[in-house]
């Protein structure tokens, strides 16, 4: 598609110019960096059609690269992770690719993607995922190391993993009971079951669950979620998350501790002092990231 097409579907999709440029692109993984009215958002996607974007070692190991790019570049504000893959985000691991391993290269899989997951998890930026299809198994626990998620009216989301014998295995117990509770978890776990959007939304598996039947929708609602983050201070926002990520792990005390040593960070910084102005001569503050 031509910069000046995209620019027009954009229009006609939210009111709004935005130009997407392809920054990094592998085989398997794309990163697009929006200008325009998006400037600060990127958008990471999966594009592995013929296995449904099932996690290989060659997504994992494209994954790490991009989130690593990623990770120290300060001109981004806030990261969506969706799938160019009609009705799918994520169908877990690859198993196909899984049962021709030996018990050993499974175990540097799994750390491998343990890592991957974990490097997502630990972006300074604000992460959104947009689930628009299937995300199950590793899919789902991909998008839980996301800070929001949003459903789409065709995701379907599940843990099936011990319907295989196995339980999830890349963070799926931790980061599912720390986000609904131990005893959820377990049903969900227990059951291998399946669920939609609605019920996603109903036990806070998901933020958010987008209108409308087209196939990017909760693309297009996490693209929403990111604007709504854009004109924040940027330094500000990353305290917050760095602040808050440490909330269910540490007693109140410390938590409050940690709080204050990110509220340090922020004060003595440029934007700062821009919004004190911005607030007293009534205008929309113009933020740097300094």
């Amino acid at each position: 598609m031509s910069v000046t097409m995209a620019m027009r579907a954009s229009a006609q999709r939210t009111g709004r110019i935005s130009v997407r440029a392809l920054s990094t692109s592998t085989q398997e993984v794309s990163v697009e960096r929006h200008t325009g009215n998006d400037l600060g958002i990127l958008t990471l996607s999966l594009n592995r059609p013929h296995a449904k974007n099932a996690l290989s070692r060659s997504l994992v190991h494209s994954m790490r690269g991009a989130l690593s790019s990623i990770r120290s570049d300060s001109t981004v504000r806030a990261l969506v992770l969706r799938s160019s893959v009609p009705r799918v985000f994520c169908a877990g691991a690859d198993l196909k690719e899984r049962a021709l391993m030996t018990p050993s290269e499974v175990e540097q899989f799994l750390y491998d993607m343990k890592l991957m997951f974990r490097e997502l998890e630990a972006l300074p930026q604000p992460t959104i995922a947009a689930l628009d299809g299937a995300a199950l198994g590793g899919g789902l626990e991909l998008s839980l190391c996301c800070d929001l998620r949003v459903a789409g009216q065709s995701a379907l989301l599940g843990l099936p993993e011990t319907s295989l014998a196995i339980i999830p295995g890349a963070g799926g117990t931790q980061r599912l009971a720390r986000l609904v509770g131990p005893s959820r978890t377990k049903a969900l776990v227990f059951t291998a079951r399946k669920f939609g959007a609605a019920e996603a939304l109903r036990m806070g598996v998901v933020t958010d669950m987008a209108e409308g039947a087209a196939e990017d929708a909760a693309y297009e609602r996490a693209m929403e979620w990111a604007r709504e983050i854009l004109p924040n201070g940027p330094v500000a926002v990353r305290m917050a998350k760095r602040a808050i990520d440490h909330a269910g792990s540490v007693d109140l005390a410390t938590g409050l501790d940690i709080e204050q040593l990110c509220y340090a960070q922020v004060i003595p910084t440029q934007d700062r002092l821009e919004g004190l102005r911005a607030f007293k001569e009534k205008r929309k503050p113009n933020y740097t990231g300094h």
